[in-house]
């Protein structure tokens, strides 16, 4: 059994990339379910949101897992390995267990430290553990994981030092305007980033401003509670013209807001007009940011606003990371005293020498095929393993955390013909210090 996760974030890829690949909740379900199917996938976590889209899984070999995961996501997404690739990036095993901490803690976000993320890997968590797609380290690792990030925030305070997304658009628009209280503000979209966008807006004195969204009641509960004004959706073309700043962040997988409706909205004013995207999917046509007088900002272009504001929360990241260290290192002693893995290790190597003595015997038997055909065999042979194999070893994960799990383990190991001969040392070797050999242990956290 070994821990992957791949997937594309704002590190690997552009925003007009990472917009092409996100699983609405619905898609996300039937995604984490259908993993299940492919070879060598055990457990699986899908989490999806503007910044990210990533896959956590338990795989049984590592080589076969990252291509499995690989082929999911193209297909899934409808394009090549080829074109997809270069913006994936992978981790393994430790790696892929401290990543898992680092984006929960909010270290791996753009806004560093945001708690927002935390209740975004709760909700993926709780989503696939409802559909029946983790298992027992998928779930031990993920509430292990939450549990670190409430206590980190709470303990090293870095989200009181967070700049969010919001803040910084609202800090472009102070640039451009240095009499914002006077501009007249456009908020499309009446969700958390534009609540807090609007939260800032409000504080820096605005008083013009105008909410619109596609359910009119999200938008009056809204407005009354920063005493806005509201117009329906269908609205939005015809106030254009005598707005100076538009905020969009919906959850529209199409655009909103089109280069015509902002051709038309231009030349009924004489003005410049700032138009910032914070939505992903990007709910402006890129195009309009050509259009003169039109200053266009979508997430990628706050990095920077955001970057200049880390210094305090990167001497704190320091500190969290060390703990993340520790907490890695708690996570595979708990695995260790599973006492499974190593049966698992024999099984397999069991069953893969069952297959080499049978194509040795078929060489032996049919002289006559050729390289290639006795390849394509054998791969055939491995793959009948593999599928056979899936849901024993899902059982004996189980088996390990439940009541009486010494004498369903005995049993398992009497059916398959295991043995007890050298355990212990093969439990050290295949999940104990090794792993970590190499890491410093800095810290004394402790879940």
């Amino acid at each position: 059994m070994y821990i992957l996760s791949t997937g594309l974030n704002h590190k690997t890829a552009p925003i007009n990339i990472r917009e092409k690949f996100i699983f609405t909740d619905d898609e996300k379900i039937q995604a984490e379910s259908a993993l299940l199917k492919e070879k060598s996938l055990l457990e699986n976590v899908i989490i999806s949101t503007c910044n990210r889209t990533e896959i956590i899984a338990v795989v049984d070999q590592i080589h076969t897992g990252r291509y499995y995961l690989k082929r999911f996501l193209a297909n899934w997404f409808d394009c090549s390995i080829h074109d997809l690739e270069p913006y994936l990036f992978f981790h393994e095993e430790i790696a892929a267990v401290r990543h898992l901490y680092q984006v929960t803690a909010g270290l791996d976000s753009l806004v560093l430290g945001e708690t927002q993320i935390l209740g975004q890997v709760k909700k993926a968590f709780n989503e696939a553990h409802l559909a029946k797609t983790t298992g027992t380290i998928l779930n031990y690792l993920f509430r292990e994981a939450i549990f670190f990030a409430k206590k980190a925030h709470h303990q090293f305070k870095i989200n009181e030092n967070a700049v969010s997304v919001s803040y910084a658009a609202v800090e472009i628009a102070k640039q451009l305007y240095t009499d914002i209280e006077k501009k007249s503000v456009l908020l499309i979209g009446a969700g958390k980033m534009g609540k807090l966008a609007l939260k800032n807006l409000h504080g820096s004195g605005v008083g013009n401003i105008t909410i619109t969204n596609r359910t009119n009641e999200k938008s009056e509960k809204l407005a009354k509670e920063f005493s806005a004004k509201t117009i329906d959706f269908g609205q939005i073309k015809d106030i254009l013209p005598s707005i100076d700043i538009i905020l969009v962040s919906t959850a529209s997988s199409e655009y909103i807001i089109n280069k015509k409706m902002m051709q038309d909205a231009l030349k009924k004013r004489n003005k410049e007009l700032l138009m910032i995207d914070i939505a992903l999917p990007r709910n402006v046509n890129p195009n309009c940011a050509d259009l003169p007088n039109l200053f266009l900002y979508d997430l990628d272009d706050l990095n920077g606003v955001v970057t200049a504001n880390t210094t305090e929360r990167k001497r704190i990241v320091q500190k969290v990371q060390q703990e993340i260290e520790q907490a890695v290192i708690a996570f595979y002693e708990w695995e260790k005293q599973l006492g499974v893995i190593p049966l698992i290790r024999e099984l397999r190597e069991n069953a893969l020498k069952i297959q080499e003595e049978t194509m040795h015997s078929l060489k032996n038997k049919l002289p006559r095929l050729t390289d290639h055909e006795y390849l394509i065999i054998g791969k055939h042979m491995k793959s009948v393993i593999n599928q056979m194999l899936k849901h024993p070893v899902t059982e004996i994960k189980e088996m390990a955390v439940h009541d009486q799990s010494e004498l369903k383990i005995e049993a398992f190991k009497q059916i398959f013909d295991l043995s007890e001969e050298n355990r212990n040392e093969e439990l050290i070797n295949e999940t104990g210090n090794h792993r970590w050999q190499s890491e410093k242990q800095t810290s004394s956290y402790s879940n």
